[in-house]
């Protein structure tokens, strides 16, 4: 079994070792073995790491990924009989990740408040460098933090974007209980909740299902939010021209010109 120092453990794993400090105590990575003062640890931390990663990259919560972690501690062997663990390292989203200095971040966003870079890294859309003072950023979902850049730049406070990012997070983990629910209640039709697939075909059939319904659920998901976006548009629209109709018409008119 590989041994690795904390700084070995966070290059091999693609992330620092504050992250792995991080991780340690809010209970999503296991504690290193000792050996006098000198913390070492395995291939199991490794593969912990690496789950962590891609579910961070995939736009999951530091909560989200304990709540997993924590589900799984019990029902290990089922995880793997289902396939889940090359489930879980098969990026679901599409989100391209990139680097950025502090300055260029602090510029895109046009702030420096450490609670709106908390929030950032807690939604899993940027992750700092290992340093009090991050000098650069890793940049997890660079097209909807980009995205967010060109609204302050059109006058939103950050703040109020990111109000409704984190309300938007919490309806989309409602969403995805739903459809993840739904997909549960198939796995074990006929069966108590727990089964585990005996033959091989089983396996292979409950795995292709739960790849088959993330793809299914997150089209469908995608599609009606974009459906709901273009209603509600039309409908505040047509609301805001009739107020501007009516503040128009209840104007007094603008008085003639003296001479």
């Amino acid at each position: 079994m590989t041994e690795y120092r904390i700084d070995d453990l966070a290059r091999a794993a693609g992330t620092t070792t504050r992250n792995v400090r991080g991780y340690q105590d809010r209970g999503l990575l296991p504690r290193p073995l000792r050996r006098g003062r000198i913390a070492i640890y395995t291939d199991a931390h490794l593969a912990r790491l690496k789950v962590i990663n891609d579910l961070l990259k995939r736009g999951f919560t530091i909560r989200h990924i304990g709540e997993f972690l924590s589900g799984l501690q019990r029902g290990e062997n089922l995880a793997k009989v289902l396939g889940l663990e090359e489930l879980v390292s098969e990026p679901w989203s599409t989100a391209t990740s990139t680097t950025m200095s502090a300055q260029d971040l602090r510029d895109l966003l046009n702030s420096g408040n450490p609670v709106h870079y908390e929030r950032l890294a807690e939604y899993g859309l940027i992750e700092p460098d290992d340093s009090e003072s991050p000098d650069r950023y890793t940049i997890l979902d660079q097209e909807t933090v980009s995205a967010y850049g060109r609204l302050v730049k059109l006058g939103l406070p950050l703040s109020g974007i990111l109000d409704v990012h984190g309300r938007l997070d919490h309806e989309m983990a409602a969403v995805a209980e739903i459809v993840i629910s739904a997909g549960r209640r198939a796995v074990t039709e006929g069966h108590d909740d727990g089964w585990i697939p005996q033959t091989t075909a089983e396996s292979e059939w409950a795995t292709e299902l739960l790849g088959e319904l993330r793809r299914a659920g997150s089209v469908s998901a995608h599609n009606a939010l974009d459906r709901a976006l273009d209603r509600d548009l039309a409908r505040q629209l047509s609301e805001y021209l009739d107020r501007a109709r009516e503040s128009a018409a209840t104007d007094p008119p603008d008085a003639p010109a003296a001479g």
